[in-house]
């Protein structure tokens, strides 16, 4: 009797369940499914949107203007200085013609910035962060060497990325766990479904003597493969839908500022989470579903 409690025969039996009870089974599979596609393209969309969110900042500057008493190459030797301080991503060196030229364009047309010469401009360096809320104290730190006359940025700016950027990441937790119990609750449900038709059955198995966890594990299993095959479904409608959408997106010229990571490097860890995902709502459905009628 031994060989019957251990984790083969557990396996063999929630196995076994699944073809018995199919129409059940394949219910179960189904809202599997619709859970992990649906928290998988919210999980995705956020991704995504952050991935923008971090494209936007990395596109916002500050400016530092140079000491007009150095010469350009002196001006350029301090890009080393610069790039050494801790969150500049780079730093790009721009001479006085290319500011006045830069301003021209700007200011095309207006009379009153017409034939002004270069030496009114100052040669000045264009700043990237890698993480723009940190944009005071970089800012600060490039002030302090020696050379740079003053800085120019715009913080309020800065402070907006930030703010959004926070709060679409706190969003989209909140919404992935509040997906993931929902998600629990039906697959719950769906299950005891299930088993309320084998209901007698756990019951004459108790009163046989039979353990609880002698009879949760085969039903853990049956969860755990549901769950599993539930997953493989979802990960490959995902992976389709997400090629879709991504094709559409790609070749429409009125959405073309929207860019959509490529599936391909996402696809192990998204795989790892669905499965992992269907492993917790298919084995945590099954053990709240059975837990009414282990009470004999």
């Amino acid at each position: 009797m031994k060989q019957r409690y251990d984790f083969g025969y557990f396996f063999m039996e929630g196995f076994r369940s699944i073809f018995t009870h199919g129409l059940m089974s394949f219910a179960a599979v189904c809202m599997i499914v619709c859970c992990l596609l649906i928290m998988g393209s919210f999980t995705l969309v956020a991704v995504n949107a952050s991935n923008m969110f971090s494209d936007l900042e990395k596109e916002n500057q500050f400016t530092a203007y140079i000491e007009d008493t150095l010469t350009q190459d002196q001006a350029r030797a301090l890009q080393s200085d610069i790039e050494a301080i801790p969150n500049v991503a780079r730093a790009e060196f721009v001479t006085k013609e290319e500011a006045q030229e830069e301003f021209e364009a700007d200011y095309e047309g207006n009379p009153l910035f017409e034939g002004l010469p270069s030496e009114v401009y100052r040669d000045r360096f264009h700043i990237y962060l890698d993480d723009i809320s940190k944009l005071p104290e970089t800012e600060a730190a490039v002030g302090e060497i020696t050379g740079v006359a003053w800085t120019k940025s715009a913080p309020e700016i800065a402070e907006g990325f930030t703010v959004i950027r926070n709060v679409a990441g706190a969003v989209a937790v909140i919404l992935v766990i509040i997906l993931l119990a929902v998600s629990l609750f039906i697959i719950a449900n769906t299950i005891k479904l299930a088993t309320f038709n084998r209901r007698e059955e756990i019951a004459i198995m108790k009163m046989c003597g039979a353990t609880n966890s002698f009879v949760r594990w085969p039903f853990v299993f049956e969860g755990l493969i549901l769950g599993l095959f539930g997953a493989v479904v979802a990960f490959l409608l995902e992976w389709g839908f997400y090629a879709l959408v991504s094709s559409a997106i790609t070749t429409s010229d009125t959405i073309e500022l929207i860019k959509v990571l490529p599936f391909q490097p996402m696809a192990l860890q998204v795989l790892g989470v669905f499965v992992l995902t269907g492993f917790v709502i298919g084995a945590g459905g099954s053990v709240l579903a059975i837990r009414k009628f282990l009470q004999v």
